[in-house]
């Protein structure tokens, strides 16, 4: 019997970091499909494409080319369809303001990327294996950035 995987979609314009992305789930044998997209327009396009499962968990990457992340997540919050998506900053900013909007707005965590593959395997990891009902419902400003 096939175990239940988790859908993982990372909306990055950064090739390097996409591959990266993949590269880590890969290596953690979590039992996960994962797709990426290149910027905000082409993850929209494929959300709203009734043949997409949608993802458990969205990361996306605030700068963006033609549709950035904020844009992306405003969007998303406002489609019923998209409830039960749980959504991860996942930026290269660390930003106060970026951090604050985002949460604001509904995000479920904020990532920082790492620079190391070793920890953004061990992030990925924590984050893929939260309870997210939990984490959610207990959501403040204080467990919404995840610190490695």
């Amino acid at each position: 019997m096939q175990k239940e995987h988790i859908t993982i979609a990372l909306a990055d314009d950064d090739e390097d970091d996409r591959l990266f992305f993949k590269d880590a789930f890969e290596e953690l044998k979590i039992n996960t499909v994962v797709s990426t997209h290149c910027d905000g327009e082409e993850l929209m396009k494929y959300l709203h494409d009734p043949e997409t499962v949608l993802p458990n968990i969205l990361f996306l990457d605030l700068n963006m080319p033609r549709k950035n992340g904020f844009e992306c997540l405003l969007e998303i919050k406002k489609v019923q369809k998209f409830d039960d998506i749980a959504i991860a900053i996942y930026s290269t900013s660390s930003s106060e303001e970026d951090i604050e909007n985002t949460f604001v707005q509904g995000a479920n965590i904020y990532i920082k990327k790492p620079s190391e593959f070793s920890t953004l395997k061990k992030i990925l990891s924590e984050v893929v294996t939260l309870n997210w009902q939990y984490h959610t419902s207990g959501l403040n400003k204080e467990n919404f950035l995840l610190r490695m």
